[in-house]
């Protein structure tokens, strides 16, 4: 199939890109790796006037560490992220989370914060932005605003970015080293779509009780979902069985009773996402320090 026709606008400059953006507002789609948004124009799902290709604009891209977070440029490659020594040395759950993305070659296109403006419910980086309360950067003619997760995200493939802005940058906090990680999915094939999945982060006290502990799920509603009244219940537990099934069986009203396809009933999910927290659970308290 073959996209709907469109003039193609390739920016050197971010300055260019805002002004670019500005003027076509709501007609234009801003092209970074483009393995969400080509098959889009291809089965003419989007047909936009102007196609905005910003990989031009050597300013974006970058993988820098923060302060309190890791920062990585709108058009970094998914790969690029998963081979940095930096981020597999200070943040491997991002890297395991990168993963389970598609194949390797989806993955030397796809770009993180291509990913997440795309905000299909299913995917993994989403999620992730959302259990490790990260934030996005958006830029337009106009100025730049910082984005929380759980803000950002607000229906099916949809989020609070302006048709005249731009995601410039991804930002992912750092985790306490004594902090535990991890991120389960389900896929009926390696690199398909998770049809459930959750990614976890513990953190203990001395004593050796969870302290806090922050769970998203992906694949089971129309955004990703983050599990606070289980974060409440594991706190100042160990995470003995007895937990983790009552935290599994809480998980499963969090999926959308009305998310039944070809690929899965609503039921089906329900049992996959009380799965995914038992074993996303038990993976990441072994993992604590």
């Amino acid at each position: 199939m073959k996209p709907p026709p469109f003039q193609y606008c390739a920016p050197g400059v971010l300055d260019e890109a805002l002004e670019l953006i500005d003027q076509c507002g709501t007609d234009a789609k801003v092209l970074a790796g483009g393995q969400s948004l080509i098959p889009l124009l291809n089965m003419r799902m989007a047909a936009p006037l102007y196609l905005i290709d910003i990989n031009r604009v050597s300013a974006l891209d970058y993988i820098s560490a923060r302060e309190d977070h890791l920062a990585v440029g709108a058009t970094v490659r998914q790969r690029s992220v998963e081979q940095s020594a930096l981020v597999r040395q200070r943040h491997p759950l991002l890297i395991e989370a990168i993963a389970h993305i598609g194949h390797m070659q989806i993955r030397n296109r796809g770009t993180l914060a291509g990913s997440i403006a795309h905000a299909d419910p299913a995917a993994e980086l989403p999620a992730l932005l959302g259990c490790l309360d990260g934030e996005v950067v958006a830029r337009s003619s106009a100025g730049e605003r910082s984005i929380k997760a759980e803000q950002f995200f607000i229906d099916y493939l949809t989020t609070t970015l302006d048709a005249r802005e731009i995601l410039t940058e991804i930002r992912f906090p750092w985790l306490p080293p004594q902090a535990g990680w991890a991120c389960i999915e389900f896929a009926r094939r390696a690199g398909d779509y998770a049809l459930a999945g959750a990614i976890a982060v513990v953190i203990p006290t001395p004593e050796g009780t969870c302290q806090s502990a922050r769970i998203s799920y992906f694949g089971i509603s129309t955004t990703p979902v983050r599990g606070y009244e289980i974060e409440q219940m594991l706190a100042g537990t160990t995470l003995d069985d007895t937990i983790v099934q009552a935290a599994a069986e809480a998980a499963e009203d969090l999926v959308n009773d009305e998310l039944s396809d070809i690929h899965a009933t609503s039921t089906y999910r329900r049992a996959l996402t009380a799965e995914a927290t038992r074993r996303v659970l038990k993976s990441a308290w072994q993992r604590k320090t």
